[in-house]
């Protein structure tokens, strides 16, 4: 898979979160993003994700450039999958809603429900599906958080710091 990043600029009001951030790189199978706390990292994939649109720049993936229009990006979006830094689950929604809530109404997958416990069980979380985040540690959420992006087997996985809540194992 290759990206490919060309001038691309966002801001938050005054604030410059990327600077003319240009770079190509092509990897099998896992890339690493290294910088310093507000740096940038978080802001970059959530562009590489579709959920931000850069003020500026171009951007492709796989060597597709992005559109960021609305229309195109729902397509997009459906074959990524992302782990965001701090879980992003539904407080009001169990461990398995959290997963399946995706499954059924982006993906419209018919197995939903069954490839949401599959996805649970296999992070060792299919005990706590009944839970909402606020009954499970930081770590517990991290996996359903996970286990929610790959549950859909999408064709990439952003992950923005997945192990910070997680024990070695």
């Amino acid at each position: 898979m290759d990206i490919l990043c060309e001038s691309v600029r966002k801001t938050y009001g005054a604030h410059v979160a990327l600077e003319d951030v240009s770079f190509t790189t092509d990897f099998a199978h896992t890339l690493a993003l290294i910088g310093p706390s507000g740096g940038g990292k978080s802001t970059l994939l959530r562009i590489l994700a579709g959920l931000e649109i850069p003020d500026t720049g171009t951007v492709s993936l796989g060597g597709q450039a992005m559109i960021f229009q609305e229309s195109w990006m729902h397509t997009y979006r459906v074959r990524v999958g992302i782990v965001f830094q701090s879980y992003n689950l539904f407080p009001h929604l169990t461990a398995m809603e959290n997963v399946w809530l995706p499954l059924r109404h982006v993906h419209r997958l018919p197995d939903a429900e069954q490839r949401a416990l599959a996805a649970l069980d296999r992070f060792r979380m299919a005990d706590h599906a009944g839970k909402k985040p606020s009954e499970l540690s930081g770590g517990q959420r991290q996996r359903v958080a996970i286990a929610r992006a790959l549950a859909a087997d999408p064709e990439v996985l952003f992950m923005d710091e997945p192990t910070a809540a997680l024990d070695p194992e």
